[in-house]
């Protein structure tokens, strides 16, 4: 499948999610993610999801892994949506937040982290496919910053439904995950 035709679709399905429904995948996505059998993690950068793009929540999994890895540091992605290009910034409890233009929550400061400090990454994405390829929305902001990560850094993307067989038009930017966690099962690649 074409990633215009998952986009199209799996925006589709999303938007197509009552409330209900997508509380429950995230109290599901939660109880799985909880059985992945994770090393001790000092620093992880996720996602701020965007209600509007009813993208999964992740201050639950966040809070899990905070609980499990104390003093564990996290960073968030701050765009520039003119480049296409996002830096990591450290937040904490008193992060103030603001939405930027495309309604993704991010800091109004940064006090930037260097992209070879995370152990793990959350990764958002529309869908993703067997071999562990994501189809995220296009930008190509989070495989350029994969790049510059450490090779053994876990990439985990969250996805509210099941994979495709197979995204057709990969190219060699793409980054494959290596976890995809759904609400019916955790796949590692």
């Amino acid at each position: 499948m074409l990633k215009s035709a998952i986009r199209k679709l799996y925006k589709a399905k999303r938007e197509q999610l009552t409330e209900s429904e997508w509380l429950k995948f995230d109290d599901l996505l939660l109880i799985n993610f909880q059985q992945i059998d994770l090393p001790p993690l000092r620093f992880i950068h996720t996602y701020l999801p965007s209600e509007a793009k009813k993208e999964v929540e992740t201050t639950n999994i966040v809070r899990y892994l905070q609980f499990v890895n104390p003093g564990l540091q996290v960073a968030v992605p701050k765009t520039d949506l003119e480049n296409n290009q996002m830096i990591s910034c450290l937040m904490d409890d008193d992060t103030e937040m603001v939405l930027n233009a495309i309604q993704i929550p991010e800091p109004v400061e940064c006090r930037p982290v260097p992209d070879s400090e995370f152990d793990l990454i959350l990764i958002p994405l529309l869908a993703f496919d067997k071999q562990g390829y994501r189809v995220g929305y296009g930008k190509g902001m989070y495989d350029r910053f994969l790049t510059r990560c450490r090779p053994d850094v876990i990439k985990v993307g969250l996805s509210f439904f099941e994979p495709v067989e197979e995204i057709t038009d990969r190219n060699i930017f793409d980054v494959p995950l290596d976890i995809c966690v759904t609400p019916q099962k955790v796949y590692e690649f």
